[in-house]
């Protein structure tokens, strides 16, 4: 079973929400970049929260069929990325979601909307 990249942005952004993840932003990056199709940014206020965002996404991915490539950050709990191929998600702690900003580092990005 494969996952479209657009049903796994989707799939991500729910994890995130269901662990009360803040701020959730998915950008298009299909045409802006060559390693993958989108971004999902948000943020955790603790590390614990941070880490339980992470490992729900990465068990929400696996149950839809979608192989997490990789992990970074998850024993610090300050910013994690997850490598799940056509997404890449970054959860950070809200401080270093304010400091590194990549929202704006990709501002050339669509921002996906949420019915």
């Amino acid at each position: 079973m494969t996952i479209q990249a657009n049903e796994l942005m989707q799939l991500v952004v729910a994890a995130a929400e269901e662990k009360k993840a803040h701020q959730i932003v998915a950008l298009n990056l299909q045409g802006i970049s060559l390693v993958t199709d989108y971004f999902v940014i948000c943020h955790g206020n603790s590390d614990t929260q941070v880490q339980a965002i992470t490992t729900e996404i990465r068990k929400q991915a696996e149950t839809s069929g979608a192989q997490v490539k990789g992990i970074e950050g998850m024993d610090s709990g300050r910013w994690v990325l997850i490598d799940i191929g056509d997404v890449v998600v970054h959860v950070f702690h809200r401080e270093e979601r304010e400091y590194y900003n990549i929202e704006r580092l990709w501002s050339d990005a669509k921002v996906v909307e949420f019915a």
